[in-house]
């Protein structure tokens, strides 16, 4: 759950609705199915709610960076987030 103020996805703008689920279109098929929209109201999505503009091209940018065209596996995105999460003391 986000610790800013989101706005919820049902209550969200038409830009704001369309740019969440533009980004979903950039799952990588190998992670399997993107989580239920529901799930969009807790996600690190929802805080970009705020800035529908600047939304879709963060996300867009990491979804590029997961194509399955560029030479990391799964494994090692994982590692390499985990590696991140650990530099930064993150719980996630």
């Amino acid at each position: 759950m986000a610790w800013i103020k989101t706005i919820p996805f049902e209550e969200s703008s038409a830009e704001v609705q369309e740019m969440m689920l533009r980004q979903r279109q950039l799952y990588p098929a190998e992670y399997g199915t993107p989580p239920p929209l529901e799930e969009l109201q807790e996600s690190i999505v929802s805080s970009h709610s705020l800035i529908p503009a600047a939304m879709y091209h963060i996300f867009a940018g990491y979804g590029e960076m997961l194509s399955p065209a560029l030479p990391l596996s799964r494994a090692q995105h994982e590692m390499i987030a985990t590696m991140v999460s650990v530099i930064n003391h993150c719980f996630y």
